[in-house]
């Protein structure tokens, strides 16, 4: 960030739950909460944003997976990334690596797929409370910002009178927020339990947030009023609304517009910004609809279809971004901005052509046609007349 640079204010975690009734997150979704998608949703009233999960020490072992997994702007706050481990000193690393860029870390104890379970992360620690704590413990040492949140996101235990006990041990190791997703590890449709993340909320001191089931704001505000959350968080709810936090019932078109303009200049890839435009899309679209869209395979495909299904218009310079990116040449860009230039000031050059030609062909009513008798001169304007034909 340059010197001088000025800095647009925003609230940081722990102040969003101290000013605002009910906070709206947008959850941490694989391949789907990256830089372009919670640039969307904060246009369109989400509070607070996360991360997709990062594998912790594959982050701190490889510069590479740094940068393909973390990507972040000074506009992107508050931002709190969430983190899979296992081991207190690989989430404690990982913090180090990313406090100057966010404003919080999370520990994800709720993932329930089996491959993230066999590698000692996401839902199976919540049933290792002591090494859970001991991560928060260290993890929290790491930044001295006292504004800086370290929180875990957890599902409900069998026996949810466990959950509670489990977040009270991690309120007294030093967990700034909880969210809690209302489902155990081996439910997936099920009803979320309301009834236990009200009791979790009422047996603590600290944020709580309410994940799972939120589709709209008359869900936020029925969850608010049951359990008394200080926050809620949608994931599927916001993929299929974007705009749901700003009390929208379906994706509006202007939404779309404006997911298709930040993926472009964010240079977000073809499947993401697809995927994204199949889920806001879906209620929108008729069943042949949806299958016709969803095999289109490429930006200026998907583009199209919106211009002649929507009627969406896009800027001269967003056309400019896309060819340029569609070609991706180095400096087709500048070509291309030469020719925007150029078709701007069509008539002033066609005036110049004619009076080019004008000029020329007085010329040559001046010029004798003897010079042109000249056979060898002839012989060699077929030569090239023939080369050119060659080339072509």
């Amino acid at each position: 960030m340059d010197e001088g640079e000025i800095v647009t204010p925003y609230m940081k975690p722990l102040e969003l739950f101290k000013n605002k009734e009910l906070v709206t997150i947008c959850a941490p979704m694989v391949r789907y909460s990256k830089l372009a998608f919670r640039s969307l949703v904060r246009k369109y009233g989400c509070d607070l944003c996360f991360t997709p999960m990062i594998i912790s020490d594959c982050f701190i072992q490889s510069i590479r997976a740094r940068h393909s997994d973390f990507t972040t702007c000074k506009e992107d706050r508050p931002l709190v990334v969430q983190f899979a481990a296992s081991k207190g000193e690989d989430w404690a690393q990982a913090t180090k690596l990313v406090a100057p860029y966010c404003d919080g870390v999370d520990l994800n104890c709720g993932c329930p797929q089996r491959w993230a379970m066999a590698e000692g992360y996401g839902a199976c620690l919540i049933h290792k409370p002591h090494l859970v704590a001991d991560m928060i413990h260290q993890t929290r040492n790491t930044v001295t910002d006292p504004d800086f949140t370290v929180s875990i996101k957890i599902r409900l235990h069998k026996d949810y009178k466990h959950t509670v006990d489990f977040a009270r041990q991690m309120e007294a190791a030093g967990a700034s927020f909880i969210t809690v997703h209302g489902r155990t590890q081996d439910q997936r449709g099920d009803p979320v339990c309301l009834e236990a993340i009200a009791d979790i909320k009422s047996a603590l001191q600290i944020p709580v947030v309410a994940n799972g089931d939120v589709r709209s704001m008359d869900d936020a505000h029925r969850i608010h009023h049951v359990t008394g959350v200080d926050g809620v968080m949608a994931a599927r709810g916001m993929l299929e609304n974007p705009a749901m936090y700003a009390g929208y019932k379906t994706t509006p078109q202007e939404c779309v517009k404006d997911w298709v303009n930040i993926a472009l200049k964010t240079g977000t890839h073809f499947t993401c910004f697809h995927h994204h435009l199949i889920y806001m899309l879906e209620k929108s679209l008729s069943r042949g609809e949806r299958k016709y869209f969803n095999i289109l395979g490429s930006t200026s495909g998907v583009l199209t279809y919106l211009t002649e299904k929507y009627k969406m218009e896009f800027s001269r310079s967003f056309y400019i971004n896309l060819i340029s990116r569609e070609c991706n040449i180095i400096g087709w860009q500048t070509v291309i901005r030469i020719v925007i230039i150029i078709w701007q000031n069509m008539i002033k050059i066609l005036i110049i052509i004619l009076i080019i030609i004008c000029t020329v062909v007085i010329k040559i009513h001046h010029i004798s046609p003897s010079c042109f008798r000249n056979s060898a001169i002839g012989d060699n304007i077929h030569k090239d007349e023939k080369y050119e034909l060659t080339q072509e």
